[in-house]
Parts: structure tokens; C-alpha cells; sequence
């Protein structure tokens, strides 16, 4: 897909969400085949088809199985499938346009789960089902806060405060910078090793320009077209010192490692999951800078319009299942998505001996401060992400996005 597809994509995702957050939930359409009230129980066990567009499997579904297995009466089988989340609404569309629909659930980020919201794809859960989902009572603030951009359709099933972070090795950057001013000093005299990469399609560069407002104290962090005047100056002095922008998050990890970027922008997940893997060295470290905020990340799971009632009431038990702090704790995986728990109190003990080995090996024992202690962002909207990206890809770094 080209990167200007996945903008417009995107965009339009987050428009959604921003107008449900503003003015509610779109009419809904006349009752199909999932019409009529949900029963407490299937009426006989149900065969689930979910539908993953957003890497969530790897976090979740050691909770499905868990369900199925403890509950073949309400549920037989599973079947997983995995897809771009561009091709997400033409699939389910497609579906329901044949009165056909076989996307049970699904599980998406912040795109797929705005996209389908403006294309009146989903089966609202809330707030009727509200007290079948106890669980959401126990969000943790930033999740509670991502919760509020899905409306009334999808329910936050894990959730990670992602970043800006910077990351680099300590043999080759011995005293890291600690406020943006020091980066741009580094940079300066130090032209080409301070990397990020092209925010539009990357996460940990999204949240870097997401946090550079709140990190220099500009006057309206949430609007980049009026409120920015200092982040788009201090980006543009930092594009002298910049070689080149990595097309994605990767490229910036492998020249991490390789010694051709000394400096890179990261987050939790991306600071600890490559390590995991061995493609960062186990030794790099990441920090902070003066004034720094969180801005979050989250994934949901929505159900399609057109999934029968007795499988929206296997599906409101096991999300039900997986809401509750022993199955969240799975979510902490090899920490691709750190921490991965949505609600409160399931701390990294309660977690698979895996995880627990994974993080306490290349976790980072700040982090629990760092969470704590810092202010928690939601994302831009739409229409501000879009003029950021569009402003960023114009003034600042479009010319030396690598190919």
C-alpha cells in the first residue's frame, strides 16, 4: 500500500472517532439478522470466525482459548484470520451487503474501528450490554481515556502509553540529552545521528510529533495548524542535522544496532519487544525529556452488524472473559504492546512465566514511574493528524523520507 493511501486511510478513521466523541453514535440501521434482544446464553454453543487487523492475536489470544476451552457450551470452536486493516471495511461491507455476514469479531486498532463506525458497520454495545462487561469499570485512566473515541461500538481489549521516547546505546551516546533542546544540540553537532521515522507511517514518529508540543510548552498542543509554532520551528532546525527519515519504525531499530543513527525516537513496546528479539542490542537504553507526556495507543474489538444474537451473547461473555485481571495479564506478552493490560491492578507478577521471564529481563524498571508520574495524552483528531502529516511531509522532512 502506498504511504499516501494509508494517510487517507487513516485520516478518515480518526475523523469518525473524533465525531462520535463530539456528536454521538450514527443513527442505527434497521434490524438485520442480529435484531431482537441478546440472551444471556446461546441457545447452543456458537462457532466464532474473528478477524484480527491490528497484531492483537499476539496479545489476546491465549485469552480466547482460554474461554473456548473452559466453555464449550457457549462456544464450540474459534476460527482466526488476520488481515491489512485497509481491506477491513470492504470485507465486512461486502458481507453485509450479501446478508451474509461471517465476520463474528473483530479485533482493530484506531483506524479499522473509526473506519467501520463512519460506515455504520458495527453493532453497538454500549451502553446497553454495559452491565454485562463489568470489567470496563476498572479501565485504567488512559485506557478510559481511549475507550471514550470508540462511542458506544468497540470496547477497549488492551491498551499501552506508547511513547515519545528516545532510545540509543550507551557506548556510543554515553551523556544522552534529557530536554529537547539538548536533542537538537546532539543533532547539531552530531549531523545524522538523531533519527526518526516518517511520522505518517510510524507509530513511535507519531507520537514524537504528538509530543513535541507538550515537551516545549507551544500554546495548544492539540491544534498543529495554530498552536505549534514551536514545535514546526524546533523540527525544521532539526531537519538541518537530519540524513534521512526511515519509511517505517524498523529501519530506525536496524540502524540503531548497525551504528548509523546514535539516536532514534521509540516507545515502550518498540523499546523492549526488538530487544526481545535480538534485533536492538540488549544494552540500549531509552530516556525521557523534559516535560514529557505520554500520548496513548489502544486496541478494541467490535462486532459487525449482522452476527446473529446468539453470538453477540457469546461474544459479551467471553469479552467479558477477557476484561478480568487473569487474562489481562497475558496481554503483557514479549512486551510488543507495553504494558498490554487495559485495567487496573494486574501487575507483571500475575502474568505467563514467559512474559515474566521476557520482561524482567529487557523490561525497564522506570517505566512504572514513568507511567505514573507523567500526563497521559489521548491521539489528534483527524483533521489535526492530517495537517500535521500534510505540513510535516511539506516543510519539514518529505524531501528526505528514504524509499
Amino acid at each position: 500500500m502506498r504511504r499516501s493511501q494509508r494517510r487517507l486511510i487513516v485520516a478518515t478513521a480518526l475523523t469518525a472517532l473524533s465525531l462520535v466523541a463530539a456528536c454521538g453514535a450514527p443513527e442505527t440501521a434497521q434490524p438485520g439478522p442480529s435484531g431482537g434482544a441478546v440472551p444471556d446464553k446461546p441457545g447452543s454453543p456458537v462457532v466464532l470466525n474473528i478477524l484480527d487487523v491490528a497484531g492483537n492475536l499476539q496479545l489476546t489470544q491465549a485469552m480466547i482459548d482460554d474461554f473456548v476451552s473452559k466453555n464449550s457450551d457457549t462456544v464450540s470452536k474459534v476460527t482466526y484470520s488476520k488481515s491489512p486493516s485497509p481491506e477491513l471495511v470492504g470485507k465486512v461491507k461486502a458481507q453485509q451487503d450479501a446478508n451474509r455476514v461471517e465476520i463474528d469479531l473483530v479485533l482493530t486498532g484506531v483506524d479499522g474501528l473509526a473506519a467501520g463506525i463512519e460506515q455504520n458497520l458495527w453493532t453497538p454495545l454500549l451502553p446497553t450490554h454495559a452491565d454485562r462487561l463489568p470489567g470496563m469499570a476498572n479501565y485504567l485512566p488512559g485506557a478510559a481515556a481511549m475507550q471514550k473515541l470508540a462511542g458506544d461500538h468497540g470496547v477497549t481489549v488492551t491498551y499501552y502509553p506508547s511513547g515519545p521516547l528516545i532510545e540509543y546505546l550507551p557506548s556510543k551516546v554515553p551523556n544522552p540529552p534529557t530536554s529537547a533542546p539538548a536533542l537538537l544540540e546532539y543533532a547539531k553537532a552530531n549531523p545524522g545521528a538523531v533519527q526518526y521515522a516518517r511520522p505518517s507511517n510510524s507509530g513511535p514518529g507519531r507520537t514524537f510529533l504528538m509530543g513535541l508540543p507538550y515537551l516545549l510548552g507551544d500554546t495548544d498542543p492539540k491544534d498543529p495548524v495554530n498552536g505549534w509554532a514551536k514545535t514546526w520551528a524546533y523540527l525544521a532546525e532539526l531537519n538541518k542535522y537530519v540524513t534521512l527519515y526511515p519509511s517505517g519504525t524498523g529501519e530506525t531499530m536496524k540502524n540503531l544496532a548497525n551504528g548509523s543513527a546514535k539516536i532514534i525516537v521509540s516507545t515502550t513496546g518498540w523499546d523492549i519487544n526488538p530487544r526481545v528479539l535480538g534485533t536492538v542490542p540488549e544494552e540500549a537504553k531509552v530516556g525521557t525529556l523534559e516535560g514529557f507526556h505520554w500520548v496513548t495507543d489502544a486496541h478494541y474489538a467490535v462486532v459487525p452488524k449482522g452476527v446473529s444474537t446468539d453470538k453477540q451473547a457469546a461474544i459479551l461473555a467471553l469479552l467479558n472473559h477477557m476484561l478480568t485481571p487473569e487474562q489481562q495479564a497475558k496481554a503483557y506478552d514479549q512486551g510488543y504492546f507495553y504494558p498490554g493490560p487495559a485495567i487496573k491492578d494486574v501487575p507483571l507478577s500475575m502474568a505467563p512465566e514467559a512474559s515474566r521471564q521476557a520482561i524482567e529481563k529487557f523490561g525497564r524498571p522506570e517505566y512504572e514511574q514513568l507511567i505514573a508520574g507523567n500526563p497521559i495524552e489521548v491521539p489528534l483528531d483527524a483533521k489535526a493528524l492530517v495537517a500535521a502529516f500534510s505540513k510535516w511531509d511539506r516543510e519539514i522532512g518529505g524531501a528526505k523520507v528514504s524509499k
